[in-house]
């Protein structure tokens, strides 16, 4: 196998029609993501859009493969609640960085795995998609109308045929809503990157962030989208090869005022479904990204109805939080997600690798 995927699929760049639509099968998560953290942190949105346009393209053509890049989820559902200041989020992402890396580097991801079990993954995943919702509906409560508004619009979207899309479709009304408001932006180039105290973020919370984090990148960012390469395209893409692309892309993108990012096999499955087939789709939504970052600018974010948001956080919520039906132990899982909302996503990870090991080993 060549590094980064096999030699039929790393040459793969088609730009049909399917790779046109497949472009947006992972900006549906990302988009309402990425949006909600500028508004509610310190991030900033172009360098953000640049990063995340820079490694779509990298990755797209050194894979040949339509491979999601998108936010780390936890890492970004506790920044959005507030739980993470930005210096953590970005210490996280780099202490993610390293240890990505290293385990994709030695092969050591299946030992990882062994220690991390299913119920753990899903119960993380349902975790962050509470915290989500909790936040989605605070906001949405700030300003009931606009909050109405934002669901019904998913709702439009779901009786369509397109439950995936929702939230993309509520932030273009934002979007749309805030261009009315405070006027067609004119293009500019994003200017240095924010530079966060990394030293005043070492602490708990950072780590929290990191442990959760990495159950949900072993699973679903490594494992889970190998074998959907294999089963829908036919490709062989290590694990492995995975979990260094992730490292690869954290170390450079965080300090170029980017989010933690990763691979994820529901961005894959969503362009897969919208019709994308190589790594074209990637170049396509990368050179958007990066177009759309030239746009974004103070007075555009500023205009944005925040309650519209939090119902665009409530879609992707329930998104995430229904990946828990699909558990092999659904009342560890379920335990695992109120743990973390009544304590914190570290703790929970913790607790969840003991009481999954324990359950393992009665089973034996």
């Amino acid at each position: 196998m060549g590094y980064f995927g096999d030699e039929t699929t790393r040459t793969r760049l088609d730009f049909t029609r399917g790779e046109f639509t497949g472009a947006i099968g992972d900006s549906v998560t990302v988009i309402p993501l990425i949006v909600a953290l500028a508004l509610l942190t310190e991030v900033s949105l172009p360098h953000v859009l640049v990063g995340f346009g820079v490694f779509q393209i990298v990755w797209g053509v050194a894979y040949g493969l339509p491979i999601s890049v998108e936010p780390m989820k936890a890492l970004a559902a506790l920044a959005i609640a507030g739980v993470l200041t930005y210096a953590e989020l970005a210490l996280a992402g780099l202490s993610l960085a390293v240890v990505l890396l290293t385990i994709g580097l030695s092969g050591t991801l299946a030992a990882v795995e062994r220690w991390i079990g299913d119920p753990v993954i899903r119960g993380i995943q349902f975790a962050v998609g509470l915290i989500l919702l909790e936040t989605g509906v605070r906001l949405g409560l700030e300003d009931p109308m606009f909050g109405a508004a934002g669901i019904a619009i998913a709702g439009i979207a779901v009786a369509v045929g397109r439950r995936e899309a929702g939230g993309l479709v509520v932030v273009v009304a934002c979007v749309a809503i805030a261009a009315w408001t405070a006027g067609v932006p004119t293009p500019t180039l994003p200017g240095a990157p924010p530079v966060p105290d990394l030293a005043s973020a070492i602490g708990w919370n950072a780590a929290e962030g990191a442990f959760a984090q990495l159950a949900m990148t072993v699973g679903n960012a490594a494992l889970a989208t190998s074998l959907i390469f294999a089963d829908r395209f036919d490709a062989e893409v290590s694990a492995d090869d995975l979990s260094t692309s992730m490292g690869v892309t954290n170390l450079l993108a965080v300090p170029m005022g980017a989010i933690p990012m990763c691979h994820g096999c529901d961005g894959v499955a969503g362009k897969h479904a919208f019709g994308a087939r190589t790594g074209g789709a990637n170049v396509l939504i990368g050179l958007g990204y990066l177009g759309a970052a030239l746009v974004v600018t103070p007075a555009l974010l500023a205009a944005f109805p925040l309650s519209m948001v939090g119902s665009v956080l409530a879609v992707v919520a329930v998104s995430l939080g229904r990946a828990v039906e699909e558990s092999s132990n659904l009342a560890l899982s379920v335990g695992i997600g109120v743990l973390a909302l009544a304590t914190n996503l570290g703790i929970a990870f913790l607790v969840g690798i003991a009481a999954d090991l324990a359950v393992e080993r009665t089973r034996r």
